[in-house]
């Protein structure tokens, strides 16, 4: 089964869009567009980017039924919206665990797509600081459903920020 890999696909798209108008356009007007266009294909679509990732949440979630995983992962219940970063970074870490403890290609395919989207839709505000919130090792440990469940919470408080 071949993974969509949406990071990949959205640049190439820009680019190829970028050639096809600007081989027409070989004035300095042209070139000046041409630039423009190449730096715009590499900028984060981030509301796009975490509509991905909720998609590969719900595949891992349907892959992981199929194969019955039972994993206990530090999951950030009720992170409030001055904590999302942090929280995004457990759920994140907590990711690896997935990938490491299964050894179905299609989940990790699917995790490392995810961790890609993420880290990118994360590097503009990653370096934003926040106090007061929760390390990852004090959150609680619940099985990976109720993680999953968890981490879509997160990912739709970065698509509807309150």
């Amino acid at each position: 089964m071949r993974i969509s890999k949406p990071y990949l696909r959205s640049s190439s798209i820009h680019c190829y869009l970028c050639l096809l108008l600007n081989s027409h356009f070989l004035t300095e007007a042209g070139i000046h567009v041409f630039i423009l266009g190449c730096i715009s294909a590499g900028l984060p679509k981030t509301e796009a980017n975490w509509q991905h990732v909720i998609s590969d949440l719900k595949r891992i979630e349907n892959l992981i039924q199929s194969i019955h995983m039972d994993a206990t992962l530090y999951t950030e219940s009720d992170a409030h919206p001055s904590c999302k970063v942090t929280a995004m970074k457990c759920f994140l870490l907590e990711l690896r665990v997935i990938l490491h403890e299964s050894r179905d290609m299609d989940i990790t395919d699917t995790v490392e797509n995810l961790l890609i989207l993420a880290n990118s839709s994360l590097s503009s505000i990653e370096h934003k600081t926040e106090s007061g919130c929760k390390e990852c090792e004090e959150l609680e440990e619940k099985n990976i459903h109720e993680f999953l469940k968890s981490f879509v919470h997160i990912v739709q408080m970065f698509i509807n920020p309150s």
